[in-house]
């Protein structure tokens, strides 16, 4: 059953939740602060988290699984600070978990090309990537879901690997944008500063099959 604040319940508040999971016996936790900022992050998961787990634990949740992002374990700062401490709040509690770990999305590239825009170009850092589409991100935290707690991580990214600034100039050509795009490694992603393999995942990672090629087709 989906929970939301449509649907009269609110993560930050509190409000609703106990009613919302009562007979729940997974969680699936993908919500998202309202800013990928590590203030508005913080802030977020820290009040979030706390209230999904307890009133996790006081419905007799068996499995809580959260979504978090590639890197929230290396990059000590900006959002992925707020996504470790969201991880570091599930690990911690006493219900059996999942944690599942997702690469940049297709998706996300439009919100990093208004975010870095300047007069020049839009700034984007050379760092390396795999990316992938939320459908895959959606299969591989269903696939979690309906299994067995791997009281662990998993990492999901795509087929492909590309150096972030390449990727961003695929894709505002084949929207038509004639902005350019600027290589500066001081450009960063959701306010923290990236190195050029920060953002791969780690050996084992599960593999999705969209390719860029194929998103740009389907949408």
């Amino acid at each position: 059953m989906p929970v939301s604040r449509h649907h009269g319940v609110d993560v930050i508040t509190g409000s609703g939740l106990d009613e919302a999971l009562r007979g729940a016996e997974v969680v699936v936790d993908v919500t998202d602060a309202p800013a990928r900022t590590e203030e508005a992050g913080l802030h977020f998961f820290r009040t979030a988290t706390a209230n999904l787990l307890a009133a996790a634990a006081s419905a007799g949740v068996e499995h809580h699984v959260a979504l978090s992002v590639v890197g929230a374990q290396r990059l000590r700062s900006g959002y992925f600070l707020a996504k470790e401490l969201q991880e570091y709040q599930v690990g911690k509690s006493p219900i059996p978990h999942s944690i599942v770990r997702a690469a940049l999305s297709f998706e996300a590239l439009q919100a990093i090309a208004v975010a870095d825009t300047r007069p020049d170009g839009v700034h984007v850092a050379p760092a390396l990537v795999r990316p992938l589409a939320t459908d895959d991100v959606a299969a591989a935290v269903a696939h979690v879901a309906v299994g067995v707690p791997l009281l662990g991580t998993l990492e999901v990214a795509g087929p492909e690997e590309y150096r972030l600034d390449d990727l961003m100039a695929k894709l505002l050509a084949a929207n038509g944008d004639a902005r350019s795009v600027v290589t500066d490694v001081r450009a960063g992603l959701f306010a923290a500063q990236v190195g050029k393999g920060a953002l791969l995942p780690e050996p084992g990672a599960h593999i999705g099959h969209t390719t860029f090629s194929m998103w740009l087709a389907q949408r």
